[in-house]
This record gives C-alpha cells, structure tokens and sequence, in this order.
C-alpha cells in the first residue's frame, strides 16, 4: 500500500520547473493588479486562495488558481464593477456571473486565474456571500496542516476525488471541495485513515473539528435545516452555521465509498487516474446482448461552467426517465465538457410491454378516441388502461420526442439535440 501511495505522489506532484512556471505567473498578474490598485486608489488588498496557497496542487491537464481582492465595506454593492474595470484593455477574460460576478483570465493555454471580489470583513457572520469566507479557510489551513505528510494526503485524497468523479461541489458534480477534503485529512490524520472510515459511514456522519457545539442536537436546532440533508455534516472551522460538505450528494458519496472500498480491496495506481469511458467496448457488449446503443450530444446557450453543467445534468435526467418508460436502460452515462455541450449514452432494449393510462371511463369522447387507437384495453378503478408493445428503436424514439417536445427541450436551455450515433 505504501509503495502504491509513494508512487501516485510522484505521479501527481507537479515538477519543480512546472510550480516555478506557475508560480511565476501567478506572481506577474498579482503585480499588476496591485499596481491597478494603487494607481486608481482603490482600498483593497489581494491574497491568493486555493491549491496555490496551500501547497496542494496536484499534476492535471489545466490549472487554475484563485485570487482574491478584498475590499472595504465602503465599496459594498459594487466590487463586480470595479474589478471589471479593472481588467479593461485585457482580451483574454470572461465575466462569470453568479451569486456574485467574477472573473477568468486566461494566463497560458492550460492555466488561467479566476479573479474573485470579495468584502474585508472582521466576523463570519458578516459575510454576505460564501466567497468572503475564502480568506479565513486559507488562514486556517495554513495554520493547522503543517506537516508534509498531510499536504501529501490532501493531494492523495484530491487526485483519488478527481479520477473517480467526486471532486468539486458544482451542482452537476456535487462532491467533495478541495477545502473539505483539507479539513477531512487533518481531522482523520491520512488519507488511508479518512477512507477507512468512509466506507463505514451507514448513518448521517456529523464532523465538529473545534468542537464549536456541545452535541448534535444543538447543531440541528442551531443550523439551516438545508444545509443538514447531507451525508455528511462538516462543520466549518471558521464559521459554525456553515456546513462545508452542504453540496455533496448522496449519489456522490455512495460512488465514493464503492471507490474507496474497491481500492482497500485491490489497492492499485490506476485507481488514482481518471477513467476513460470506452464507448467501443460498450456498444460491442450491447450487440452481444441484442441491445440497441445511442450516443446523443446536448447544447445549451448558458454560461459555460456550473450553469451550463447543472443544466444538461438535469436535461439528461429528464430524457433518461422518458426513455425509461419504453426501455429497459442497461447502461447509460453523462459527461459534460466543461464548455457548453454534454454527451450522454444510453443502451437499451424496449419493454416487452408498457401500461397505457387513458381517460376516466365517464370521459365518453375521449374514451371513444383512446379505443380507436388502442385496440388491447380494459377498464380497473374507473379508468380505462391498454397494454401496448413497444416496436420502436431507441434512436427513433428519441428523434420522435425530440421533435414533439421541441418546446420543453428549449424550456430546458438545450439549444441543440442530436444522436450521434
């Protein structure tokens, strides 16, 4: 197990050369934000948050880095504007809009910034968004997690997060954030020990690192009953009405602990790397079964990133329950592509039989009308019903909905629905 954990390290920890570059970058585009500030005499500070400032980057195809400007109260109401003018005369930025507008630069073709205006401010409580938080959690780590031993755990338990899906707490995500899993490996003490005890967890799991509530009852009267539906409830060292694991899913987690298990089990470095979805090997396996495969691809005209994510999420929900009336879904499976397109893939063969729920039998035209059209049917509570078999393909089911719910799929913010194959 050692020798595995040592291995992926070294497989996931950035070159030297690599950080310097980074680093370096990073260094540049805080100096000229800092000499912005002076020159337009703004009264705000910056910090870098994130990885960067914990030292738990970890090896990926694109990096991203966050940076924070405070600013002082006074300027409350209008920070998005001014770090917006700020960035004039840059070509390479995109306004990210959310519960409070920020901002992505692009540094180098596999690095960009995310530039994100926060308010100075002296309690939590104060706080009027979770990004004003950010400077405390970068505090509280650096001053808790000193040993290398825990960074090197926090990057493990990041990269095991990231290859299986459960890193991040965008809603099309819903996993573990980066400082979750800090506060997760410093209150287990490893990353063996942290999924050790996963894979135990039955019941909801509450986690009180400073001890902020006496038991857990104080905690369920004292917190927002939504940020309690949780798996697990992580009480946020700097601010106790905070549940930093509010976002994880209960789907997510469960995948989670079959991941952390499977790798107790067979313990391997493949289980730290991210899993291609071979679509080859799926689609020969659904000829050997004489089932039909269909690979769609879904657009949408939102923001690219977790509006655009939640979005075809929720799309590929919705198609998945109309396709499972007629079919028998064997396998199926979404990715989204951090842009603005998802595809997702469905094998399936259809039902040897659907139930038809027609009219109420008091209804007399529209039960003359279900009758001329279905031909098997009876009537059970007052309601007549018909037994139907489904002959349709799967790729011409989906085309046939497809065009006669155009106006619902456009409700739904995709733009463009098309089978690919």
């Amino acid at each position: 197990m050692n020798s595995i954990l040592k291995e992926v390290l070294e497989k996931i920890s950035l070159s030297d050369e690599k950080l310097a570059d980074l680093k370096q970058k990073i260094d540049e585009f805080v100096k000229e934000l800092k000499e912005d500030l002076n020159e337009k005499r703004i009264d705000a500070e910056i910090f870098v948050g994130g990885s960067f400032a914990k030292n738990t980057v970890i090896k990926k195809d694109y990096y991203d880095a966050d940076i924070f400007i405070r600013f002082e109260q006074k300027y409350n109401g209008k920070i998005s504007e001014i770090t917006g003018k700020l960035l004039e005369g840059r070509k390479d930025f995109d306004l990210i809009h959310g519960s409070r507008d920020y901002f992505r630069i692009n540094l180098d073709e596999d690095f960009f910034v995310e530039l994100i205006p926060v308010i100075k401010i002296k309690t939590p409580k104060e706080a009027e968004n979770i990004t004003d938080l950010s400077y405390s959690h970068v505090i509280y780590i650096n001053k808790k997690v000193k040993s290398k031993k825990i960074i090197d755990d926090i990057r493990l338990a990041k990269a095991f997060c990231y290859a299986n899906k459960c890193y991040g707490a965008e809603s099309y995500i819903r996993g573990f954030s980066g400082y979750a899993l800090e506060l997760l490996i410093y209150y287990y003490g490893s990353f063996l020990k942290f999924i050790k005890s996963i894979i135990k967890i039955k019941e909801k799991l509450v986690i009180d690192i400073e001890k902020n509530y006496r038991n857990k009852k104080e905690i369920l009267i004292d917190m927002n009953s939504s940020k309690l539906i949780s798996p697990i409830i992580l009480i946020d060292p700097t601010y106790k009405q905070r549940n930093a694991l509010a976002a994880l899913s209960y789907e997510s987690f469960q995948k989670f602990q079959k991941a952390c298990a499977d790798f107790l089990k067979k313990p391997s470095v493949e289980s730290f790397e991210i899993k291609k979805t071979d679509l080859e090997k799926i689609k020969k396996d659904a000829e050997r079964k004489k089932e039909e495969f269909a690979l769609i691809e879904a657009n949408t005209n939102k923001q690219e990133g977790d509006i655009a994510g939640s979005k075809l999420l929720k799309f590929y929900n919705h198609l998945n329950e109309e396709i499972s009336k007629f079919f028998e879904i064997s396998n199926k499976g979404f990715n989204y592509n951090g842009k603005k397109a998802a595809r997702y893939f469905f094998v399936a063969k259809p039902k040897k039989e659907i139930l038809v729920s027609g009219p109420n039998i008091k209804d007399k035209e529209n039960v003359r009308a279900f009758e001329k059209v279905h031909k098997n049917y009876f009537t059970k509570k007052g309601r007549i019903y018909a037994k139907e078999t489904v002959i349709i393909s799967l790729k011409k089911f989906v085309e046939k909905w497809k065009n006669k719910n155009a106006r619902k799929i456009k409700e739904m913010s995709v733009s463009e629905l098309k089978i690919l194959e």
